[in-house]
Parts: structure tokens; sequence; C-alpha cells
């Protein structure tokens, strides 16, 4: 039987780009009941609904600084368009590689999961 504690969400993490949204359990880089895993940035994890292992879980995603291009730290690709002038060349070649896709409203949910 679950304790309280697994089953009540700390939040609601929403994705700013395509508007996901979905309840949280843990916020850090190591689950809790996986031992093995260590996730090299924070994250939004949830226990995996389609499963009965309470090992198992779901990475929901981070915060925008932690996710897609790295360079330091990670950063969104609509972050970096917006701010291409602060990184290197090498970085801004590479983003010429890669189609961007733009920031939606919280009111207009994409089709992405």
């Amino acid at each position: 039987m679950e304790c309280e504690a697994e089953r009540r969400p700390l939040g609601v993490f929403e994705c700013q780009l395509c508007a996901l949204t979905a309840p949280y359990s843990y916020v850090g880089q190591q689950p809790p009941g996986a031992q093995s895993v260590a996730l090299l940035e924070e994250s939004y994890v949830m226990r995996d609904p389609f499963t009965p292992n309470k090992d198992r879980f779901l990475i929901l995603g981070s915060r925008c600084s932690d996710c897609s291009l790295f360079y330091s730290k990670r950063f969104c690709l609509p972050c970096v368009r917006e701010n291409i002038d602060a990184f290197p060349q090498e970085i801004q070649q590479d983003l010429e590689k890669r189609k961007v896709p733009s920031k939606r409203p919280a009111s207009q949910p994409g089709s992405r999961t």
C-alpha cells in the first residue's frame, strides 16, 4: 500500500513550450526508489502511473535553464535564440542547423508530447 506522501503531488509542472501540465511528486536529481539513477539536472518527476512498480518514474521536464542546448548548463532553444549574441560562435553555428520551436502562450497548447 502506498504511503500518503507518494500519492500526494507537490505541485503541477507546466511546460512553457508546449503547455503540457502534469502533477509532480518529486523535484531533484535522485528520484525516490531509484537508487541506481542519478539525473544530471534537477528535474520534475512523477511516479509512472502506467505500472504498479513503485521504482518506475517519468521525467516531466525541468527549468528552462535545464533543457535543450548545453553550454555550461542547459538552455531552451527559444531562450538561446533570444540571447544568441551571448553565446560563442560555435554555439551560434550549431543553432543555425537546428529548427527552433517558437514559444506558445499557455492558453494555446501544442500538439507535442
